[in-house]
């Protein structure tokens, strides 16, 4: 299991093969205003171009177990559609377009709305995402390795949330990475 201050988040939570970020977000730092503009400065194209950056590294990275599958943790519909777009999409497309690893948008779907995690606590955070998640079509993820991607992890609890109906998926593997974490 790789050892890296995000994994370690992970350990005993969500079964993974890999798990790392791009970058380290903080308060007031160039990391924290890329993440504004893609998610709410209608800048897509920061994710995309963050996708291929972290692309390369993770090809190498993952040269000798590359997933089968990049997901991108959904946003519910009405969200996306005030948003005009999934950030977590446009960083998926990055690194698909750079590791030759195909997308799905599909299976994985968000089902209840949650309000914002941003000023919420750790445990508020856990209780937000409980049960969002599910899979459309099992089946198709069953026996594939999937990289499940996010924009900025703090706590977890999102990926968590979505990695659980994933893990129920017969000889399923899990990696996970982000654009940002923080601590």
């Amino acid at each position: 299991m790789p050892d890296n201050s995000l994994a370690r988040q992970f350990w005993g939570r969500v079964p993974f093969t890999f798990c790392g970020a791009f970058l380290y977000f903080s308060k007031g730092s160039r990391v924290q205003s890329l993440l504004h503009q893609l998610k709410y400065n209608n800048r897509p194209e920061v994710g995309l171009k963050l996708g291929h950056l972290y692309g390369k590294q993770l090809s190498s990275a993952l040269s000798s177990f590359l997933p089968d599958v990049i997901v991108p943790v959904p946003l519910h519909p009405k969200r996306q559609k005030k948003r005009g777009y999934n950030q977590s999409e446009y960083f998926a497309r990055g690194l698909s377009e750079t590791m030759h690893i195909p997308i799905d948008t599909s299976t994985l779907q968000r089902g209840a709305f949650t309000s914002s995690q941003t000023k919420k606590s750790r445990f508020l955070r856990y209780e937000n995402m409980k049960d969002v998640f599910f899979l459309s079509k099992a089946e198709e993820f069953e026996g594939k390795h999937i990289l499940l991607v996010d924009d900025i992890i703090t706590t977890g609890a999102t990926i968590e949330s979505s990695a659980i109906p994933i893990h129920e998926v017969p000889a399923t593997k899990i990696s996970i990475a982000g654009i940002a974490y923080t601590n």
